[in-house]
């Protein structure tokens, strides 16, 4: 991506661009995979529910990973026949099931009671499923961690073991991986799984592998293909992945301008016109966003602030080449992913407008006003 230009040309600030050709270079990825090793691509639209997006990817993938009601009716409007939809949630609601099941091909139930209350009341046909908990620790922060202890995620799998309700269904799912830059931790989640179910397998339909794996970023994909067509192979089975981050997350960018600039404590703040609120994950997890202009050892440190009053809407501290003065424009990489989808307008700041970026041309998609941030807080 050519991050001066869209510098120099964006209209208005702040603005998050989508690359667009960035996430089909990852679906060309992901299309060779589909044909090397058999699974079938499932887009988790958690990560960015946004209508181009979702148009781009349907052309490229076997269907839709949703975890609400709100997103299952988004992603059967984008998708075509004979796409499915997959669904896992811990928070099924009773008033709600009759509609997912009707949109939902596959659901996987979170828990036990969870498969016990919904099944049986079931008035559409899906293919029943269960998000397995495989008891693999694999993440270093227990805040990503959906095998930490007493997690919320998924059927203990020395329960799975023994439930009757093994022969009632037709595929399992599990998700216990971020950001993951190679396939290890799949390779030793599955032999977890042959370890602990073994033949029981053979009884499925399907396995969902869950997301959490950066293929765009993993150079050897070989023990994927290997994996994936041996458990084909062995078990007669379908095989689905289900990326989100991967394929949006690096194509995913916010650009802002400083609008004051000063001198705090012997550090130069520069303020700028969006705010960690544009991509909250900063502030949860306590990471600082990825800047283009960053320089290790560069000559002027600086520190990017948020323009709200939380004391804490930092994006961190930088080393440019030059001097910030008011008007720069910076540019943050790697925020297509839980940032736009998670954005909100505290202090009544606006959202950013939204662009997509494709062979230097820029086109803004959508843009909110007041009247948006005046309905969000009108009582009904």
């Amino acid at each position: 991506m050519n991050a001066q230009y869209i510098k120099d040309h964006l209209p208005s600030s702040p603005a998050f661009v989508i690359d667009k050709s960035a996430i089909e270079q990852t679906l060309l990825c992901l299309k060779r995979l589909r044909q090397q090793s058999g699974c079938k691509v499932l887009y988790s639209i958690k990560a960015l529910p946004f209508s181009t997006v979702l148009q781009t990817v349907q052309l490229a993938v076997d269907g839709f990973s949703v975890s609400s009601l709100f997103e299952a009716r988004l992603a059967n409007e984008i998708a075509a026949p004979g796409q499915t939809l997959h669904l896992t949630t811990p928070g099924l609601r009773p008033d709600e099931f009759d509609e997912i099941s009707a949109l939902c091909s596959h659901i996987s139930f979170n828990s036990l009671s969870q498969f016990q209350r919904f099944s049986e009341s079931a008035t559409h046909p899906f293919s029943t499923g269960l998000r397995v908990n495989p008891k693999c620790s694999l993440l270093n922060d227990e805040r990503y961690d959906p095998c930490r202890m007493h997690s919320k995620l998924g059927v203990d799998i020395d329960a799975l073991i023994t439930s009757e309700m093994f022969a009632q269904i037709q595929g399992l799912h599990w998700h216990n991986m971020f950001s993951a830059t190679d396939f290890a931790p799949l390779t030793q989640t599955v032999k977890q799984l042959r370890r602990k179910l073994g033949g029981k397998l053979a009884s499925l339909n399907w396995l969902n592998l869950g997301g959490g794996y950066l293929y765009g970023q993993i150079k050897d994909h070989q023990s994927f293909i290997d994996l994936v067509a041996q458990l084909i192979s062995d078990f007669d089975i379908e095989v689905f992945i289900e990326p989100g981050k991967a394929l949006v997350g690096h194509a995913g960018f916010l650009v802002a301008t400083i609008i004051d600039c000063f001198r705090s404590d012997g550090k130069i703040i520069a303020v700028l016109d969006t705010s960690i609120n544009h991509h909250p994950e900063l502030f949860e997890f306590q990471r600082t966003a990825e800047l283009h202009e960053h320089t290790p050892g560069a000559s002027y440190p600086v520190i990017l602030a948020g323009c709200t009053c939380l004391a804490g809407d930092l994006f961190g501290e930088y080393r440019l080449t030059a001097p910030v003065k008011v008007g720069d424009k910076v540019l943050f990489k790697q925020v297509g992913a839980y940032s736009l989808i998670k954005a909100h307008r505290f202090n009544g700041y606006n959202l950013p407008d939204i662009y997509c970026y494709q062979a230097d041309l820029l086109t803004r998609l959508k843009h909110y006003d007041y009247q948006n941030y005046r309905q969000q807080w009108l009582a009904d």
